[in-house]
């Protein structure tokens, strides 16, 4: 199958300072394939939903697509209505924050464009460059990722990475269920049950701290342990 057109689907939850950014960053990239920008924003309050509206009117409807949720509930919410509307043949998640680069997108399209994978994952733990931020963040990726490894017999290095990559056609096998964080642990953990051909990429890291709008806390992951838990056994 000839894959012709790349699906991005952005989660935005009050990025006011960062998404103008990283739209045009995502729109201005050359991955070889045509594509579109599905923005889904959970429920913004700080300004985000105007500069979202200002720019869906500079660019063509079929190129960049914005949802508006009524209320916040969280990224995996967000990803599931993205997903929904995504008509690409391969489909990325992209954060709203800067801390990923779409400069990236070809190394991480490779693997499926060479008909190796069907999902790719984008580690930041393979040698790319990255910001020191978190010692305690960091050994909790090791960890949560490690708890996913055992669990699901596989030898991955980043399971809570931002960019994951799916052909479209194993992306709609899976019904997203999680509503918040543990969205992550879920697409991982749907993934392997269905027998995909995973790869790794190295990217780059520009993590952000808290005080410059970092979201994820402490409680998040021990959602993500539960997740594991419960969609390896469960669901």
């Amino acid at each position: 199958m000839e894959m012709r057109k790349l699906s991005i689907v952005m989660p935005v939850f009050n990025e006011v300072d960062t998404v103008e950014t990283i739209v045009r960053k995502v729109m201005a990239v050359d991955c070889g394939l045509a594509k579109e920008l599905i923005i889904s924003d959970d429920g913004s309050t700080d300004g985000t939903r105007d500069v979202l509206e200002r720019l869906s009117r500079e660019y063509p409807a079929d190129e960049v697509k914005v949802i508006y949720a009524q209320r916040n509930r969280g990224k995996g919410a967000a990803l599931r209505e993205g997903f929904a509307r995504a008509t690409g043949d391969i489909v990325i998640i992209q954060d709203a924050d800067l801390e990923y680069d779409p400069g990236e997108y070809r190394v991480l399209l490779g693997p499926i464009l060479d008909g190796k994978a069907d999902v790719v994952y984008g580690s930041r733990f393979l040698g790319g460059p990255h910001r020191v931020l978190y010692f305690w963040h960091y050994l909790g990726n090791k960890f949560l990722t490690f708890f996913s490894n055992m669990l699901y017999n596989i030898n991955m290095t980043d399971m809570e990475t931002c960019y994951k990559v799916f052909r479209a056609d194993a992306l709609k096998k899976i019904a997203v269920r999680s509503n918040g964080f543990a969205v992550e642990p879920e697409l991982t953990a749907k993934v392997c049950k269905l027998g995909c051909r995973i790869y790794e990429v190295p990217i780059s890291y520009s993590g952000r701290s808290y005080e410059e709008g970092k979201k994820i806390t402490w409680v998040d992951g021990f959602r993500t342990l539960w997740a594991l838990l419960k969609f390896r056994f469960i669901d």
